[in-house]
């Protein structure tokens, strides 16, 4: 057992984040969990405070290490704010896993798009813009497009729009979602078989992968829909392509999302944070134990 005194941010109660704190726990002797709405920091004392739910207060700037399970229970631009806040502990010496600078760069889901395209790595086709002409031109080549919100997870609040013939009902459906989100980020729909697959990477490294398998008649594959998770056996060519679709982030532990077409693989997104459910009962790996190795071989 090692005297490190690492904490886990995340949501109290949940299990991914309730695994990483027992996994760090059982290693170190030390628990606790971080719900970044009860940090504050105070630049007049120089400190970034959390206050945990029975009032005791804690002084991250004195941890030697934060793992970021989850920033937020949904993304916002309010994640990045909660990201800001700990550069103040990585500035007095704390390590942060992932740097809160790469997780910045995939909270928007714009940022990691054109980190992506940058690295030419194989998309959706994707059109981002603020013009409601543009979208509706877009829909009718693509023949249907899912809008996603540019801070999202598991497919909240994205929608599919189709070219039923119809123009005015598909500019009233693209004004509709551009009331909410000015910004419309929408990618052609593609015909999937039914699955995508999540690809794990700790330090760079590739751990595991899984499938998921979507539920019912849910168009997409999250577990929020029903989804379930399966084995996933990728090849070395998809793992290659994966592993340098996470390089340019420079994360200690994400989840790759990557799909299989007639036209060959692509990748949707990079995550933040990736999970570890899936690793577990997809691919029967602890990824909460290999990223805690992979925290411990760093800060010893």
């Amino acid at each position: 057992m090692t005297d490190f005194k690492i904490g886990v941010v995340g949501i109290p109660g949940k299990w991914s984040t309730e695994v990483l704190a027992d996994a760090i726990e059982a290693r170190t002797g030390f628990r606790l969990v971080i719900d970044m709405a009860a940090v504050s920091l105070d630049l007049t004392r120089n400190c970034l405070e959390f206050r945990d739910s029975a009032g005791v207060r804690h002084d991250l700037t004195e941890l030697d290490a934060l793992i970021v399970k989850k920033i937020s229970a949904e993304y916002s631009p309010g994640s990045l704010d909660r990201l800001e806040l700990l550069r103040v502990a990585e500035a007095r010496g704390v390590r942060v896993f992932s740097s809160a600078e790469s997780m910045i760069r995939l909270i928007d889901r714009l940022s990691c798009t054109v980190t992506l395209a940058n690295a030419d790595i194989p998309m959706p086709a994707t059109l981002v813009t603020e013009d409601v002409t543009a979208a509706c031109e877009a829909v009718k080549r693509f023949k249907a497009a899912v809008f996603k919100p540019l801070f999202s997870t598991k497919a909240r609040g994205m929608c599919i729009i189709e070219d039923t013939g119809d123009d005015a009902a598909l500019e009233a459906a693209v004004r509709e979602f551009a009331a909410e989100h000015p910004m419309m980020y929408l990618q052609q729909r593609l015909d999937l078989p039914g699955q995508d697959y999540g690809m794990v990477f700790v330090g760079g490294r590739y751990l595991c992968s899984y499938a998921r398998v979507s539920g019912g008649d849910a168009w997409n594959t999250t577990i929020h829909a029903g989804g379930k998770y399966a084995p996933f056996e990728p090849s070395e060519e998809l793992i290659a392509l994966a592993q340098r679709a996470q390089a340019p982030f420079k994360l200690d532990f994400t989840t790759v999302d990557v799909a299989l077409t007639a036209d060959g693989p692509i990748i949707f997104e990079v995550s933040a944070f990736g999970g570890f459910r899936g690793a577990l009962e997809g691919a029967g790996v602890d990824a909460a134990a290999a990223y805690l190795d992979h925290v411990m071989e760093c800060l010893a």
